[in-house]
């Protein structure tokens, strides 16, 4: 079930947002919760105790705090949900593209824009959930979205998932079993027991270790190389038309 979260001070439009939600999912057969808020400091609160939205309407101008304001923090421990921006001027639509929203929806909505818009962010949020992973982090539960994994790195009982904007998130669990359920995805590669790695992030490639972009250097064992280079190859020209 995809959950929803709308955040406006005007009551009125929460109203009609709520109306045309519950029509839309009736009309289309979908389950969706969704949960709404007058203030964006509520919804802060709400997210930062580990609630989490698929999708989130955000009021720009609100008092205290505006909707770009509060998508900035929001982003800071979650970067998979979609934010669609409501407002009734086009004025801050390059800045809502800072903070990665999904769309800017200029008020007042209509019934069949916001079916069009629903139908397109839902189907962008099933696209993302087959290409992701939901872990319990020490944040939270947490997406990962695979396309933005680098590389996971097992330490102990320790997973450390090395994500593309520089966070590093940590998770229980084995690196087998995670090999496991990656195994489907031909750009994922375990070139040593303790790292899986992600080849469209692989900088640089030698007979003694990979490099990574973010300049972690995965060790090759002894006898590997060949193997590992032949698959890093066959993936360069199948996936990326790699030239060598």
């Amino acid at each position: 079930m995809l959950k929803i979260g709308f955040c406006d001070d005007d009551l009125s439009i929460l109203k009609e947002l709520q109306v045309l939600l519950d029509h839309y999912r009736v009309e289309k057969n979908r389950e969706l919760a969704y949960t709404a808020y007058q203030s964006p400091l509520e919804l802060l609160a709400d997210m930062e105790k580990g609630l989490r939205f698929d999708i989130l309407f955000l009021d720009v101008l609100m008092p205290g705090q505006t909707g770009i304001e509060a998508a900035r923090e929001i982003r800071e421990f979650d970067t998979a949900v979609k934010i669609i921006f409501l407002t009734s001027s086009a004025e801050f639509a390059v800045e809502s593209y800072t903070v990665g929203a999904y769309f800017y929806q200029l008020k007042p909505i209509w019934a069949e824009s916001f079916y069009r818009l629903m139908d397109s962010v839902i189907a962008e949020c099933k696209k993302a959930e087959q290409r992701s992973l939901i872990m319990r982090c020490k944040t939270g539960i947490t997406r990962i979205e695979l396309e933005k994994l680098i590389c996971c790195e097992v330490m102990g009982r320790t997973l450390l998932f090395c994500m593309e904007d520089g966070r590093t998130l940590e998770s229980q669990g084995k690196l087998d079993d995670l090999a496991g359920q990656l195994a489907i995805y031909e750009n994922f590669l375990r070139p040593h027991r303790s790292y899986l790695i992600n080849m469209d992030y692989i900088r640089t490639l030698s007979s003694k270790s990979i490099v990574m972009q973010n300049q972690e250097e995965i060790p090759i064992p002894h006898g590997k190389y060949s193997d590992i280079k032949t698959r890093y190859l066959e993936y360069a020209f199948e996936r990326q038309g790699i030239v060598v």
